[in-house]
């Protein structure tokens, strides 16, 4: 495929132009890890850890008490925390793809699970490779399309910057993982696979003692299937959890039993993490590495009678947000910046020294989180945004998403529409469980039109358009990978219209 060739190659002159071009960080790089400003100083170090559907409602710092999460909480305390941290698109495949590129899933491509990200995007992997870092992903992938078992990447452009690589497509066997480093013969290992993933990251950290690294850990858990070593499942056994109003009984797989399990994963996963900070500390790393916490998305649980993602609400949008960096970041701060996937990667750029890439999207919170708070009316280079944007661009029965929406939130509002018509619009301060739909309240029209007004301009400034929507349920009996690999929803529908002999039938 023309693609790929071409990806290969841009690739390669962009490396070059990067080293050729910028000061090479590790030309300089001295050993001290202090954080200071002095000249030689080493970079920082970056670890990027993104459990798969951690709502940010279920953690401790955020003000649940029925989750047991010190080492998380304990983190909070120690670095930022953001509480208006948002998934653009909230669901696998395109937040992941958002993450490392920053840029929204219309430009990046991935519009939706399970298609492949494009070679010839430029990840924060391969930037930071190209200054001297170590690179590393360990965990579940979920970025390079196609058949999800057995799951192997081989070494080079599929692998979008990352020189060590021991993870695995997508499975969601939580018990008995499968996951490969550099050949097809897959590792199995008869454990929980959170305790594999930090076994791995562990050794990564032994080992790159001597260079600045970005290490991102990706866990399966707490995705459903629901569950965790019996240990923490005990835990929660006896559980009469503090469901919100918004909470409707009766929802298939998002019951009192769904959510037990769901808790104990998040104990299991905050377990990981304290073992991760741990081994930080213990291999003098803690204070120069930017350790970050987050998800790709939410999880309904039975709120507003929704399960899984998708959706334009807040358990389904927001994610964890903290930053620790103890040579920068005073402790204990509280943020309400509205940070967002796609100003992750230009805000861990420009901590570790780097300029931002002009053609990402997202904007840069770095100041927020050394201590001095930035301007509203951000861009990739200065202050923070005043509003959020979300993307969907097709349904999904399997979890009951209707069909494509766009949405804007500030800090005070949230509204969410589809291409023929407003959808909903919240008040958030008086109204944190969205239970009162105002978008066709009288005294709310001049609050619509303005948040009409923003996701107008942001689709404009952004490039994003109902053109990029479909009706079609790709998502749907696994059509995006039961087959073989696609780059595009067009690219998809056109090889289903010429193999109907393959594809599902439409209902």
């Amino acid at each position: 495929m023309n693609l790929r060739r071409r990806s290969i190659s841009i690739r390669v002159v962009f490396a070059f132009f990067v080293v050729t071009s910028a000061p090479f960080a590790i030309a300089c790089a001295g050993t001290n890890g202090d954080g200071s400003d002095r000249p030689g100083r080493r970079p920082p170090n970056v670890l990027l850890i993104v459990p798969d559907q951690l709502r940010a409602q279920s953690l401790g710092c955020m003000g649940c008490s029925d989750v047991h999460t010190p080492n998380i909480d304990k983190l909070a305390s120690e670095g930022v925390l953001f509480k208006n941290t948002f998934a653009n698109t909230p669901v696998c495949c395109p937040a992941r793809a958002i993450l490392l590129t920053g840029k929204y899933a219309h430009k990046n491509g991935m519009k939706a699970n399970d298609l492949r990200l494009r070679e010839s995007e430029t990840t924060i992997a391969e930037i930071l490779a190209a200054r001297g870092y170590r690179t590393g992903f360990i965990g579940k992938w979920h970025l390079d399309g196609g058949l999800r078992v057995p799951g192997f990447v081989p070494p080079g452009p599929r692998r979008q910057g990352f020189d060590y690589w021991a993870a695995s497509e997508c499975s969601h066997e939580h018990f008995k993982p499968r996951y490969f480093l550099d050949d097809p013969r897959p590792i199995v290992e008869n454990r929980f696979e959170t305790e594999v993933w930090t076994d791995r990251a562990i050794e990564f950290l032994r080992s790159t003692r001597d260079r600045p690294f970005f290490l991102v850990v990706a866990p399966g858990p707490p995705h459903d299937p629901y569950g965790a070593p019996e240990r923490y499942m005990n835990e929660y056994e006896n559980l009469e959890p503090k469901l919100g109003p918004d909470y409707v009984p009766g929802i298939q797989g998002a019951g009192i039993k769904e959510i037990r399990a769901y808790y104990a994963a998040i104990t299991a996963v905050d377990s990981a993490i304290g073992r991760l900070v741990g081994a930080l500390a213990e291999l003098d790393l803690a204070e120069n590495t930017i350790v970050v916490v987050t998800s790709d998305h939410g999880d309904m649980l039975g709120s507003h009678g929704m399960r899984l993602k998708r959706k334009p609400y807040e358990e389904s949008i927001r994610v964890p947000g903290i930053v620790r960096y103890p040579a920068k970041a005073k402790p204990g701060r509280v943020s309400r910046a509205l940070w967002s996937h796609v100003d992750f990667a230009p805000t861990l750029l420009k901590l570790c020294g780097v300029d931002v890439p002009g053609d990402m999207q997202g904007a840069d919170l770095s100041t927020e989180i050394a201590g001095a708070p930035a301007l509203n009316g951000g861009s990739a280079t200065r202050g923070t945004p005043e509003s959020v944007f979300f993307q969907i661009f097709l349904p999904f029965a399997g979890d009951g998403t209707p069909g494509a929406w766009r949405g804007v939130r500030t800090e005070r509002h949230m509204y969410a529409r589809t291409e023929k018509s407003s959808w909903l619009l919240y008040d958030l301060e008086n109204d944190p469980y969205e239970l009162k739909n105002l978008v066709d309240d009288p005294a709310s029209t001049n609050i619509k039109e303005r948040m009409e007004k923003i996701l107008i301009d942001t689709m404009e400034r952004t490039g994003d358009s109902w053109s990029e929507d479909t009706d079609a349920p790709l998502e749907d009996e696994g059509r995006l990978y039961r087959f073989r690999t696609f780059y595009s929803i067009p690219e998809f529908l056109e090889w289903e219209r010429t193999h109907p002999e393959l594809a599902p039938k439409r209902k």
